[in-house]
């Protein structure tokens, strides 16, 4: 998520956000004690986030060591479940898209990497965004559709995320869904 574009001083991402980056070990950790400093000013409060908003982020260690607790303390947890944790990251992305700032090929590129670091689960490309992960091959190689087709395709895929619900999951103790608590918090390489 070190690409997204820039924040107005009003779009801070929600710890729900974090959570979902966290799992998906995707978070800036440089940026999240700023956020966490938001996030006192939005009204949460508790000792692990006070002591995180005080972070400079250059320690990913110390970031790490305190962010699930921080995320407590904003009543908020991280997905156990990487389809959990994809649908809020896609949610957002259809959201950023919705609102104009981001265009239809960067959603396809930060869904391509979603579903990469995720192993291309079956569970997430069932998502709405997750249908796309075939189109940043077409995209990049110039064959198939035209530019104007795949773009359609992908405010379509944005609108049907907004209005999916969360995924339900029945066995978290499957290879496909759980994420491993060492996980959460470290860069992983795709298996």
């Amino acid at each position: 998520m070190h690409e997204w574009p820039a924040l107005n001083p009003g779009n801070i991402p929600t710890p729900e956000l974090v959570a979902a980056w966290t799992a998906l070990s995707m978070a800036p950790t440089e940026r999240i004690p700023l956020w966490a400093a938001h996030w006192l000013s939005d009204g949460y409060d508790g000792h692990a986030l006070r002591t995180l908003a005080g972070l400079s982020g250059t320690d990913s260690g110390d970031v790490h060591d305190l962010l699930r607790d921080a995320l407590a303390d904003c009543r908020t947890c991280i997905p156990d479940s990487a389809t959990a944790a994809a649908h809020t990251a896609f949610t957002h992305l259809a959201r950023l898209h919705t609102d104009g700032p981001v265009s239809e090929e960067w959603i396809v590129g930060k869904v391509d990497h979603i579903l990469a670091q995720t192993g291309y689960r079956g569970s997430i490309i069932d998502l709405p965004l997750g249908q796309l992960y075939y189109l940043v091959d077409e995209w990049d190689a110039g064959w198939g559709r035209t530019i104007p087709q795949l773009r359609a395709e992908v405010r379509h895929a944005c609108a049907a995320q907004l209005t999916a619900h969360p995924p339900t999951i029945t066995n978290r103790s499957t290879v496909d869904e759980a994420i491993p608590a060492s996980q959460h918090t470290a860069r992983r390489d795709v298996p």
